[in-house]
């Protein structure tokens, strides 16, 4: 199960390369957006990030909102 890092004002968003970033829904009936970081552009992990969005592909500059949270996944899902 892969640890999530949710945005808080004592904790900031961190991530590194591999990691997924989940943006939540702000509508009833809106799916979620995942994607993974392909790149870190911030100091220790820190956001801007690039994201490779999982339902199109599209790569895309990402500065995320307190609507996301970043998703540490494990090195054997890494793997696949």
């Amino acid at each position: 199960m892969p640890r999530r890092q949710a945005p808080s004002s004592e904790a900031p968003l961190r991530a590194q390369n591999g990691d997924r970033l989940v943006v939540r829904s702000h509508r009833v009936g809106e799916k979620r957006r995942d994607g993974d970081i392909i790149e870190v552009l911030g100091d220790d992990g820190a956001p801007p990030y690039v994201v490779r969005w999982l339902h199109d592909g599209r790569v895309t500059r990402v500065f995320p909102g307190s609507d996301s949270y970043v998703e540490r996944l494990s090195p054997a899902r890494l793997a696949r």
